[in-house]
């Protein structure tokens, strides 16, 4: 199962215990749902569990059994489909949510949201309706979908009110209210009640912090291997220059001396070959020795 799924998951078994957080929830699912007017409800989920939450939600609210039924998408994939009849029964749940035959643009309603916990069981039920979350093994990304521009706008100052700074983008038509940053996303997902899943982002983000830091490591590691083998093995081509052509005799003993090391074992480092000498150098004494081998030779 998908990262997002099993968000929605937890997000399901977080249960009101009062009425007040069941309406709440309720209105978040169906105010972003596919449809909520006068004229009908309905809403769309691949998430069966979801389909349940919505209908548990009607009949216990509203003594509304929906109408479920299985869609297909123009991609191929499934969807279940849950709708409201008749129409008159829609326009009920409609008005009980203070909205009138006559509203023309969806907002949200804040008489519906009296308390902070009211507005946790409705951010709740937007998510389930209309939300969703990348894994965040691959990035960080978590977002609302409206296709009515007032709704995701009152959507991101609810949001902006209770600390969250959420960004907005309009895509194919719908509004899009996310979030980028994974701390914003830990926090929201806390907030709506997916704790577990909130904790499980936080483990994914240090490991990928950790494996991060040691990819950079190894690869410093690597450059600073490979910088070394080039340097020795520039010193020993030098050498052996120097060799061809009869020069070598001209070097001081101490510098002779190192050239003998450093043929020997070209894969030693310079604090390795500089312990190795009758009198030991540190790492910049054998290094400079080296470097004054290699502008002889180049000076030939």
């Amino acid at each position: 199962m998908s990262y997002a799924h099993d968000v929605k998951m937890e997000l399901c078994e977080k249960v009101p215990q009062e009425k007040s957080g069941l309406r709440a929830q309720a209105y978040g699912l169906l105010l972003f749902g596919r449809r909520f007017g006068p004229k009908g409800i309905i809403l769309g989920t691949e998430h069966a569990r979801v389909a349940s939450c919505c209908a548990s939600l009607l009949e216990a609210l509203f003594s509304v059994r929906p109408v479920e039924r299985i869609r297909t998408r123009t991609d191929g994939r499934t969807y279940i489909e849950i709708s409201v009849h008749p129409p008159a029964r829609a326009l009920e749940i409609f008005e009980a949510f203070g909205y009138t035959v006559n509203t023309v643009s969806l907002r949200v309603n804040r008489a519906n949201l009296e308390t902070e916990e009211s507005v946790r069981d409705f951010l709740r039920g937007a998510f389930l309706s209309c939300g969703s979350v990348v894994n965040p093994d691959k990035d960080y990304h978590l977002e609302f979908v409206t296709p009515h521009l007032n709704l995701g706008k009152d959507l991101t100052c609810l949001l902006t009110e209770y600390g969250f700074e959420p960004k907005n983008i309009w895509r194919g038509g719908k509004l899009i209210v996310y979030f980028k940053d994974s701390g914003q996303i830990e926090d929201i997902l806390t907030f709506m009640g997916a704790v577990r899943q909130s904790l499980e982002l936080m483990n994914i983000k240090v490991y990928k912090d950790l494996r991060n830091k040691v990819n950079r490591v190894t690869n410093c590691e690597t450059a600073n291997i490979d910088k070394t083998v080039n340097a020795a093995a520039e010193q020993v081509a030098a050498i052996r220059k120097l060799m061809e052509t009869h020069c070598y005799e001209q070097l001081p003993e101490e510098l002779r001396e190192t050239a003998r090391l450093r043929l020997a074992h070209p894969d030693m480092s310079l604090r390795e070959l500089g312990a190795l000498l009758e009198h030991p150098l540190s790492r910049s004494g054998i290094n400079h020795r080296l470097r004054r081998i290699v502008e002889f030779a180049k000076n030939l």
